[in-house]
């Protein structure tokens, strides 16, 4: 049930205007939903990119591990197995919306050093394992941008469902009793004119007709 308003000029007016920017922001809001549903489907081909890149780099990695540590000592393994790697993160605006952005400094994936002591395999190893972590954070900041995307555009749907379906709806209805009421006083004025209008020329008849009386009545005398 609509919102009971005063039935007014100025209350059409205004909500008539109401209307109008109702219906600019669900063309504004439809705009921005085509757009992220653009970037979406672009980033679920990244996604899926990024996810045959994590397995490919997953089975290279413990690969190399087992060939490390047949030719290499455990101690020498478990020497490079807490190798820092940089992560950044910052947040960016699309379309409105602050999505996280993760990424770590771009790379062949070699080490930037050679430590004394380990072999040729447990170095290659290790190499193989920070492009399985750089391969980690790619997914991460893909499925990561997907979801935040997604949760915007169902947040967006809701908002022109309730524009379409509850509130235009409401206005309108608004509207209509508005512009109703006022054609119905309308009509009564007119109407009530027109009563006016009749009594006073009934009236006219009368009072003409009561002179006409009188002066036949004095000429007869």
């Amino acid at each position: 049930m609509a919102e009971q308003v005063s039935p007014t000029r100025s209350t059409l007016l205004a909500k008539r205007d109401q209307k109008r920017l109702a219906l600019q922001g669900v063309d504004l809001l439809k705009n921005k939903r085509d757009a992220l549903i653009g970037e979406f489907f672009a980033l679920v081909q990244d996604s899926l990119k990024a996810r045959e890149a994590l397995n490919s780099a997953a089975k290279d990695a413990y690969f190399s591990l087992l060939i490390a540590k047949a030719f290499d000592t455990p101690e020498a393994v478990e020497s490079l197995s807490g190798t820092p790697i940089d992560v950044h993160m910052e947040v960016e605006s699309l379309y409105g919306v602050k999505v996280p952005k993760i990424s770590a400094p771009s790379s062949d994936g070699s080490l930037a050093f050679s430590p004394i002591g380990v072999g040729a395999k447990t170095l290659e190893a290790a190499t193989a394992f920070r492009r399985l972590a750089e391969a980690i954070i790619a997914v991460a900041n893909t499925e990561n941008r997907l979801r935040k995307i997604g949760e915007e555009i169902k947040k967006t749907n809701r908002r022109v469902n309730a524009l379409e379906q509850i509130s235009i709806p409401e206005i309108n209805e608004q509207i209509k009793f508005v512009t109703d009421t006022l054609d119905q006083r309308a009509l009564e004025e007119v109407t009530t004119l027109k009563r006016i209008k009749a009594a006073i020329l009934r009236r006219e008849a009368e009072e003409t007709g009561e002179v006409s009386a009188h002066i036949e009545k004095g000429a007869g005398l």
